[in-house]
């Protein structure tokens, strides 16, 4: 057993009886990559391995618990279109949007994909991030969502990080098809062949008018129950649909959006466990003015994560302080909820226990900022103040 003491250093555990669980003048002992030990420096044990911090802050390391960084193609012009006065859904239903990166997608072999996706990965590896979920989502036939998951698997391989897939097959309906043809002949038998092999840790949806009813996305999560894989949904995004209420019955991780959502929803996903995911990445760039029920989740005790929700249509973004910051600009979050949200709560969106706090039996995965205080890392736009990243006990 190998043991790696970290001291001088204020420590942000996160967990729930103080302010931040802050730490001051702290120490962290690592063991064989998980966490043997949190308190005062003064009171820490022996190690074969001391590193002084000189008073630096260290957190949890990110957790990013909404992305779809692996794609092709770029989406400028529409970017450009909806600035020049055409919506989203315009957009949408003009052949462009997602359909738009779904067929760049289908042309991209997996190797060019990869190569895109661990540019977007390394970006946030950059800012501090260990655990990231990926969807699939843009090739909408069984080949290309498989090809699309099997990258995702990929770039935990070639990269530091932990990668948590979601299968995304109800995202869009594709050119040619109807909803219920596309969700029964493809997208189903590609969840069962993505399960089958192994590549599938959660299932997601889009309930929305330009893709799918609450009652279409049942009937994908009633396969994913019979397979055993938990859910999770994009809800009242644009308009309220039934998908966080959806969300709730079927215990979801997570839904994710939440523009929309109502009183009746909140109090559902509360009863429910259900973590409320914030993307205020999309809501900036669509330009959006209705902003979630973000007092009516306090007041029910539902946990907020922040997420980037990077893609290449809606939130083009690959910084989780960013998003972090925007969260509470935009959303009203304090700084502790945005940082809860990238740590402990993110977390739980993924259904993940043993990261986002630091706790012993956790794994060591952490950030060590340039900073004094946590609020630092929100306060800053576009400002990166990581120093060092422990992936499992191992800096790097």
């Amino acid at each position: 057993m190998t043991s790696h003491l970290l001291t001088d250093l204020n420590a942000a555990t996160m967990a729930v009886d103080a302010a931040y669980g802050l730490i001051e003048d702290a120490a962290v002992l690592i063991e064989d990559g998980r966490l043997a030990w949190v308190g005062p420096r003064t009171a820490a044990p022996g190690a074969e391995r001391v590193t002084a911090l000189e008073g630096r802050l260290v957190t949890p390391a990110l957790v990013d618990c909404h992305t779809h960084v692996v794609f092709a193609g770029s989406r400028a012009a529409e970017f450009e279109m909806r600035l020049n006065g055409v919506s989203y859904e315009e957009v949408a239903r003009a052949g462009g949007g997602i359909v738009s990166t779904v067929r760049a997608t289908r042309a991209a072999g997996e190797e060019e994909l990869l190569a895109a996706a661990l540019d977007r990965i390394d970006a946030m590896i950059a800012e501090g991030v260990a655990t990231v979920e990926v969807k699939s989502g843009y090739g909408l036939d069984q080949n290309t969502e498989l090809r699309i998951l099997r990258v995702a698997r990929r770039i935990g391989e070639v990269r530091p990080v932990h990668v948590v897939t979601s299968f995304l097959g109800a995202h869009a309906v594709p050119e040619g098809a109807t909803a219920d043809d596309y969700i029964d002949g493809v997208c189903i038998p590609a969840l069962r062949a993505a399960c089958a092999e192994g590549l599938v840790d959660a299932v997601d949806g889009f309930c929305e008018g330009i893709a799918f009813s609450a009652a279409q996305i049942e009937r994908v999560f009633k396969v994913a129950q019979d397979l055993g894989l938990p859910v999770k949904l994009h809800a009242e995004q644009l308009s309220h649909r039934g998908g966080a209420a959806l969300a709730a019955r079927y215990r979801a991780l997570s839904a994710d959006h939440l523009e929309y959502a109502a009183s009746d929803d909140v109090a559902a996903m509360a009863l429910a466990g259900t973590v409320a995911v914030l993307l205020p990445g999309a809501f900036y760039t669509l330009g959006e003015t209705k902003v979630p029920p973000v007092d009516a989740f306090r007041e029910a005790g539902v946990p907020m994560a922040v997420a980037t929700d990077c893609n290449p249509g809606s939130s083009p973004m690959t910084s989780l302080l960013l998003a972090m910051n925007m969260a509470c600009t935009l959303f009203r979050l304090t700084p502790e909820e945005a940082l809860r949200g990238t740590t402990s709560h993110a977390a739980q969106a993924l259904g993940l226990a043993d990261r986002g706090r630091l706790a012993p039996g956790l794994r060591a995965d952490l950030a060590v900022w340039d900073a004094g205080e946590p609020a630092e890392l929100v306060y800053g736009i576009g400002v990166n103040r990581l120093h060092a990243r422990y992936f499992a006990g191992r800096e790097c």
